[in-house]
């Protein structure tokens, strides 16, 4: 297949990436290197820089083609900065996505593969979270995912266009030689790997009173290769279905302080926590049903234990910080 990933020097995106070209496919990534480093590229792929507002340099690229599918990861993804800017994340992510998918409808493109998320739900009404679940997001980032997931379904009722969109949670891990390293960094397991490391002094825990086991939200971490090979089905699946929305999660939660003892586990180091106020705009739980994926497109977890996705994120980071 020729495949066009936006956001393919991103953490997730770059992950696809290396899985379709070690795959044999070809590749080309656009990205705009706003949160990431052109050394992040992989080898073998063909690189546009640009920004999704650039319509003219959107139908250039999908000239140079066709594609057999594009994948779609270029996001702004902190929920909480999107609380104090909720402009720039529906700019970047909402109408962003809209100049795309004009472009591909421009120039012939019918399927796109979606980076959604599970904070298109917000608050949820019972765990695990199914998806015909209530989305009612509680944050301007998970509205500005929802937004184009409406902007889809009208696509293809209208436009024919096919699309998968795929809902996720929190991603973690690393595969061999590519691992996350976002700019700045807002994920938990790796500000925790940070203080591992000594590259930070303690690790903030936001919000200590929700209504969990120990108080600190519960969250469903997903390891990337498998994340990225659910992307993979769903490109593949398009081509004899119109529509696929799914979940992907591992199906179990973990606390803050659950996800803290894990890297103790696994590196062996003493972790300082910083305890801190809420942050607005977070939900208490979030875990997902995968049941729909895996009865549709055979998708399965290979790494299903927090301590094996800390693991090879922890040997990533080692060997990216030494």
């Amino acid at each position: 297949m020729n495949v066009l990933v936006t956001g393919g020097a991103g953490y997730i995106g770059g992950t696809v990436c290396r899985l379709l070209l070690a795959q044999g496919h070809t590749v080309t990534i656009f990205d705009s290197l706003c949160h990431s480093r052109r050394e992040a590229l992989p080898a073998g792929a063909t690189f546009v820089e640009g920004d999704l507002a650039d319509r003219a340099l959107l139908e250039k690229t999908f000239s140079n083609g066709p594609f057999d599918g594009v994948m779609h990861f270029a996001a702004l993804i902190e929920a909480g900065d999107s609380m104090k800017k909720p402009e720039v994340y529906f700019r970047n992510n909402t109408a962003g996505t809209l100049s795309l998918l004009e472009a591909m409808l421009a120039t012939g493109h019918d399927k796109i593969v979606f980076s959604s998320t599970a904070a298109c739900y917000g608050e949820p009404e019972s765990a695990p979270i199914f998806e015909d679940a209530r989305l009612k997001p509680t944050n301007p980032y998970g509205e500005s995912k929802l937004l184009v997931e409406y902007m889809l379904q009208w696509m293809n009722s209208q436009r024919g266009l096919r699309y998968a969109s795929l809902r996720y949670f929190n991603v973690a891990g690393a595969i061999e030689g590519y691992g996350e390293a976002h700019e700045p960094e807002s994920h938990l397991i790796p500000l925790i790997l940070d203080v591992a490391l000594g590259k930070r002094a303690s690790i903030k825990i936001f919000g200590q009173d929700y209504p969990t086991k120990d108080g600190t939200c519960i969250r469903d971490y997903i390891h990337v290769q498998d994340l990225a090979d659910a992307h993979l089905l769903a490109l593949d699946a398009l081509s004899t279905t119109e529509k696929i929305i799914c979940n992907i999660g591992n199906g179990q939660g973990f606390t803050v302080l659950e996800v803290i003892e894990s890297v103790k586990r696994v590196t062996g180091k003493p972790i300082a926590v910083e305890l801190c106020d809420r942050r607005a705009g977070d939900p208490a739980v979030l875990v997902a049903s995968s049941d729909k994926i895996k009865a549709e497109l055979g998708w399965k977890p290979r790494f299903a234990e927090l301590d094996a996705i800390i693991a090879s994120a922890w040997k990533w980071h080692q060997i990216h910080n030494a």
